[in-house]
């Protein structure tokens, strides 16, 4: 007999039935362009999300399905270790680029170039990042880590 003050336990809506964790709505779209061809006869018509979360392998569940890593085409830049990632998609730019190019000069002109290229309107992110959407926040995030990590020429004092 189940008690009604401790509801039975299991995935809440709109968490991953792995890790828990909220996910991310994603479109049919992001699906249907990413997943490996057996992957994608499996897709029930349900909403999908993306989960997030680095350590847990699936990437899209929804009510009655989920997908892991090895159900997509591509290596998904949360779920890689950090080093040699897709930050992305759309222009083919790594996570390894954007850090030399901080640690060389200070800033990254492949995440500037990213992001005009953005606000240009000439990214296909709903269909080429697992994520199911834009990816600036992640190259953002990783120009600023470099940054962080980058140690400034030590200074000389004369005297």
């Amino acid at each position: 007999m189940e008690d009604c003050c401790n509801p039975a336990r299991g995935p809440r809506h709109g968490h991953c039935p792995e890790c828990d964790q909220p996910g991310r709505e994603v479109k049919r779209i992001t699906l249907k362009a990413l997943l490996q061809p057996e992957a994608l006869a499996r897709l029930p018509t349900s909403g999908h999300r993306f989960c997030p979360t680095s350590g847990c392998p699936i990437v899209y569940f929804g009510e009655d399905e989920v997908f892991r890593r090895e159900d997509v085409l591509v290596p998904v830049f949360q779920k890689e270790p950090e080093g040699d990632r897709v930050v992305c998609y759309c222009f083919a730019v790594g996570e390894d680029e954007i850090r030399r190019e901080v640690e060389a000069s200070g800033h990254s002109p492949s995440a500037e170039r990213i992001k005009a290229l953005v606000r240009s309107g000439r990214c296909a992110c709903e269909v080429r990042n697992p994520q199911g959407s834009c990816c600036l926040g992640n190259v953002v995030a990783i120009s600023q880590t470099a940054s962080l990590t980058t140690v400034p020429p030590a200074c000389t004092v004369t005297v």
